[in-house]
């Protein structure tokens, strides 16, 4: 089925710390050949100081024999600054990759994010997705690049001086080995609290971006309200639990790198005391002690860095999990040609109109929800204006939400232009409608780029015409840069009259074959509303217009009213027909639509 929704790229299948990994590797997976050269780079870097102590050892024996210290203290330090130059080209470059990876990781999420249906959206956090896309993604900028490199790099550095270490002295070796032994196993354990104190603390963020969203989405009401206080507890509250999420992140970290940095103290220590009873013994040189010494310090850092990549790696792995859980979301299939498939062809016989037929439509938002249509049934013609009138809670609203594909219906059949709509590419259908929401939102942006948004390829005569239409004449000259000026977050610059206009335009500017029209001019005096409603009935001379209308003179203009109640279609007619048969649109129009008017 052309327009059946989708779910793309879903978690890979499996269970286990494997599945989690897999997903890791495949964002590093394009960045092989630089992550390579990354890791060399780090790796030779890394060589240059595992060759320090051996070169300090010949020093101290120059020094014992009165030997030149030209050549080893050369060596030595071409080593220290070669080893420093190579090692910051490696990390830059591994840096770069990251940003990379971030960059990869957020275009993919935003792409899916954009293609969930409208009833995933409903149901879940908005603040919370926004979490996952800026907070989330950061996680991945270290660990799926410079963890993974220093993780090779730190066991091949550390394997390398294990090995110079078992050459030097097997005794020293052996106690080495045993207290590194011991803090792995209890980095063991230390290391899945990390991960798991990870997951919990980025949830507590993105709930707290959700209460964020919550306020800032109602800032008026909240401050004609007087509920600053009450919302800044709320926020407390949520803040508070993301600090203590956070704060067991950072006690686990910073136990597991104590943890590391004491098991090479403690190696010192017993490697000084025993190393110097064997010196004092004859059985080993002061040189050689040294140079053991020397050598256990110098793995701190590859050491530090296994830490340092396993921690990161859980932080990497809780961020996957949540960045994983919207692939298993439900999404559209929104990249269809708008030119082809069953609809587009259908609207393109029928002359371009778009006729709208509901049978027997059943729907329910959620199963455990209350059904919203019982069996809804009305036809709308391809051309001329359909009304839809009824109390609030009607299921008027609903229908425009089932014509535009954001809910399928749980019964019944929803066609357009004599398709039904499952068989409508969802990019198709939705270029043939335009709609105008209840409250006709605008976005953060320029006058121009809010109507070109449904669009863009639209001339300057197109966008010229469809203000003069709409009567955006007297906004475009209050505005400092017309077209070009900003309007404000939710277009808070203007009335709301005005985005109600600037909503129909950018309607209208689509060239639509069938028009939604949800109260849309509601918040209008009678002046503008008289002009577009003298607008809307032109465009009704060609294509379908459908109005949820709660005033009388949208009504009375309508060549069909589809009285709705209680989630069913209780009458349909003209509206002489009705006042003289229906008792409830007699009612309405006698009060609420009269009253509305």
């Amino acid at each position: 089925m052309a327009g059946a929704q989708r779910t793309e790229e879903p978690v890979p299948e499996g269970a286990g710390p494997k599945a989690p990994l897999r997903r890791l590797w495949d964002h590093a997976r394009p960045h092989t050949g630089v992550l390579v050269v990354g890791g060399l780079l780090t790796f030779v870097g890394g060589l240059t100081g595992l060759a320090q102590p051996l070169v300090a050892k010949l020093v101290i024996d120059a020094l014992a024999e009165g030997d030149p210290l030209t050549t080893p203290l050369f060596v030595l330090g071409v080593l220290v600054v070669g080893g420093a130059v190579i090692a910051a080209a490696g990390m830059f470059v591994l840096e770069r990759t990251a940003q990379s990876v971030v960059l990869a990781a957020r275009r993919q999420l935003v792409a899916r994010l954009l293609r969930l249906r409208v009833a995933e959206v409903d149901r879940l956090k908005p603040g919370d997705l926004v979490s996952r896309i800026t907070s989330d993604t950061t996680l991945l900028r270290s660990v799926a690049t410079s963890s993974i490199t220093n993780a090779v790099t730190g066991v091949l550095l550390l394997a390398g001086g294990i090995a110079l270490m078992a050459v030097m002295d097997p005794v020293l070796f052996g106690v080495t080995i045993g207290v590194l032994a011991a803090t792995a196993l209890i980095m063991g354990v230390v290391l899945p609290r990390i991960g798991r104190a990870t997951v919990a603390g980025q949830a507590a963020v993105g709930e707290m971006g959700s209460l964020l969203e919550r306020v800032f989405g109602a800032f008026r009401t909240v401050k004609a309200s007087g509920a600053e206080r009450a919302e800044g507890e709320r926020l407390d509250a949520a803040a508070l639990r993301a600090w203590r999420k956070g704060v067991d992140v950072a006690g686990w970290t910073a136990l597991s790198g104590t943890l590391a940095g004491l098991a090479v103290n403690i190696a010192f220590l017993t490697v000084l005391g025993v190393g110097g009873a064997r010196v004092a013994a004859g059985a080993l040189e002061i040189s050689s002690l040294i140079a053991f010494l020397m050598l256990l310090f110098y793995l701190t850092e590859p050491i530090t860095s296994l830490v340092q990549a396993a921690t990161e790696l859980q932080g990497g792995l809780a961020a996957i999990h949540r960045i994983d859980e919207v692939a298993t979301l439900q999404q559209e299939d929104t990249d269809t040609d708008t030119d082809t498939g069953a609809g587009a062809g259908a609207v393109r016989a029928d002359g371009g109109s778009a006729a709208v037929s509901f049978t027997d439509v059943a729907f329910r938002y959620a199963p455990d929800l209350p059904m919203v249509h019982h069996g809804v049934t009305f036809d709308a013609p391809g051309r001329g204006l359909t009304a839809l009138v009824g109390p609030s809670g009607a299921g008027k609203t609903t229908v425009f939400s089932l014509l535009e594909r954001f809910y399928d219906p749980t019964g019944g059949e929803v066609r357009v232009g004599g398709v039904e709509v499952r068989d409508w590419p969802i990019a198709a259908l939705r270029s043939a409608i335009g709609y105008v929401e209840q409250d006709a939102p605008v976005l953060d942006g320029t006058l121009r780029e809010n109507l070109l948004m449904a669009a863009p390829n639209a001339t300057a005569a197109d966008i010229a015409d469809v203000v003069e239409r709409t009567r955006l004449g007297p906004l475009l000259a209050r505005l400092p840069e017309g077209l070009d000026s900003r309007i404000g977050h939710r277009g808070t610059t203007i009335s709301g009259g005005e985005r109600q206009r600037v909503a129909i335009a950018r309607a209208l500017l689509r060239g639509p074959r069938l028009l939604l029209l949800d109260e849309a001019t509601s918040q209008l005096d009678a002046a503008n509303e008289a002009a577009l409603k003298n607008t809307v009935l032109e465009v009704a001379r060609d294509i379908s217009v459908l109005v949820v209308a709660h005033r009388l003179s949208t009504v009375t203009s309508a060549e069909r009213i589809v009285v709705m109640d209680a989630g069913r279609v209780r009458a349909v007619g003209t509206h002489a027909e009705l006042v003289a048969a229906d008792e409830l649109y007699r009612d309405l129009a006698a009060s609420q639509l009269l009253t509305a008017s």
